[in-house]
């Protein structure tokens, strides 16, 4: 039988994995967010075994707190071929990342997802699913959405709308918007052009500018997603995932 899935638009990946996890103290008070486990296995493997599954084959991790944890561990893997981009210096936010880790990200446009992220995939997995929606000519980034009702340890008030075409704007202050950012996107690097001058920033800072110019677009994921945060979010998580893992 023919592979249905559309093709990948890009064979690199950045995962987002420098964050000091506070919310998850204890757990991060002697491990880096992304090595603590849910059913066995760090997050950061949970995440790059489905890059690897997907078909993508170098990814460029970020590390910033207790980054010994994270790069010994890469060692140990021998798919996706992960390049360290190293923060030890300074913490550079998730802006301020992305530009750090430019010249090691040889793509164009290049797949981004923070390091925790957990779902499950529907008909395709969420790289297929974001390069079948991908149009370089009108998007600087395409972010994964999920409504509320798939979005399982999310007790927040959501995070965008879309508007028929696809394009996003932000929720109102004291509204509740129906999607929520997965934490998994498909970006340009026209997004990180003429970046801020300090060094540590967001990327809503880009994502704001995206948005303005009406090159800010999303997509709704037809499978589960998952919040892990906090410890109490590991048990469910386990639960929902019991016959995937």
């Amino acid at each position: 039988m023919a592979n249905s899935k559309p093709p990948l638009v890009s064979d690199v990946a950045m995962v987002m994995a420098a964050g000091l996890g506070k919310r998850m103290r204890p757990l991060t008070a002697s491990r880096p967010k992304p090595m603590v486990k849910v059913a066995g296995k760090p997050l950061l493997d949970h995440a790059l075994d489905k890059i690897a599954d997907a078909g993508i084959a170098r990814v460029v991790v970020n590390v910033h707190y207790l980054p010994d944890h994270i790069e010994g561990h890469m060692q140990l893997r021998s798919r996706p071929q992960v390049t360290i981009s190293d923060e030890r210096e300074q913490l550079l936010e998730t802006g301020g990342g992305l530009v750090k880790a430019w010249p090691l990200i040889d793509a164009d446009p290049f797949f981004c997802l923070n390091s925790d992220a957990m779902w499950l995939d529907g008909p395709v997995d969420v790289f297929h699913e974001l390069s079948a929606a991908w149009d370089a000519e009108r998007m600087d980034a395409l972010l994964l959405m999920v409504p509320h009702k798939r979005a399982h340890n999310y007790r927040g008030k959501g995070d965008f709308h879309l508007d028929p075409h696809g394009r996003i704007s932000r929720r109102k202050s004291g509204r509740v918007a129906p999607y929520v950012f997965t934490g998994i996107q498909l970006v340009s690097k026209a997004l990180l052009r003429d970046p801020p001058a300090e060094a540590k920033f967001s990327t809503n800072i880009f994502w704001n500018r995206a948005i303005e110019n009406g090159r800010l677009y999303g997509v709704v994921h037809q499978g589960d997603w998952i919040e892990i945060g906090e410890p109490q979010h590991i048990a469910p998580a386990e639960a929902l995932f019991s016959d995937t893992l």
